[in-house]
């Protein structure tokens, strides 16, 4: 016979006590503070950061002034901007450049001879909600680099972040000594799928930053 006490035969003061008591302990548990999230992992920036800005530096890198740019890979890449704890980072800056289809920059260090129809590099402010995006071309390899677009980050005049975003699964990735140097962690940070779209290809990018 089981003689075990049953909420029927308990004390009500007990039983009232637990019903008040479980409630509390959800509630505790579900307001537990969210883990930090990981900055994403910084790199060089390279030696092709334009000179001097584009007169046209928006977000559409296909279009330079009056100028359309003949992509046989347009991609747009887009993501969110957010602080440690998740929150949309408002009033920040992404600024993106990278050679064309061809494997120019517009840089003299490049010779300069990166088509004019592309723009190269593009700056867009990030929405109430974090997100920014940017109409481009999907990456391609260059002598000595995997495909990459270089990413800056700036808030108030301040640098927050300098990085190089990746292509998932190019063959250059593991031949190219900045990619082969990350931590499988931050590989997976930094290198993301090229997805084909009805428009092209579509990536996305999420960003992390300390602010």
């Amino acid at each position: 016979m089981n003689t075990s006490p049953t909420p029927r035969n308990l004390p009500r003061r007990t039983v009232a006590a637990a019903a008040l008591a479980l409630p509390a302990l959800w509630l505790g548990a579900r307001a537990q503070p969210a883990a930090p999230r990981r900055p994403t992992p910084s790199q060089t920036e390279g030696p092709f950061y334009p000179v001097a800005l584009p007169a046209d530096s928006d977000g559409d890198l296909l279009r330079n002034g009056t100028l359309n740019y003949g992509a046989t890979q347009p991609a747009w890449v887009d993501g969110t901007v957010t602080d440690l704890d998740g929150r949309p980072l408002r009033g920040a800056l992404v600024e993106i450049w990278q050679c064309d289809e061809a494997g120019h920059y517009h840089h003299p260090g490049d010779g300069d001879r990166a088509d004019r129809a592309f723009q190269g590099f593009g700056r867009v402010a990030v929405d109430a909600d974090g997100r920014y995006r940017f109409h481009t071309i999907r990456p391609v390899p260059y002598s000595g680099r995997t495909p990459h677009i270089h990413v800056k980050v700036k808030l108030a005049g301040r640098e927050l972040l300098t990085t190089q975003l990746y292509v998932e699964g190019a063959p250059g990735n593991a031949r190219d000594g900045l990619w082969r140097r990350l931590s499988e962690e931050a590989r997976a940070a930094l290198t993301v799928p090229f997805e084909r779209a009805s428009d092209g290809w579509k990536a996305s990018f999420p960003i992390v930053v300390a602010a």
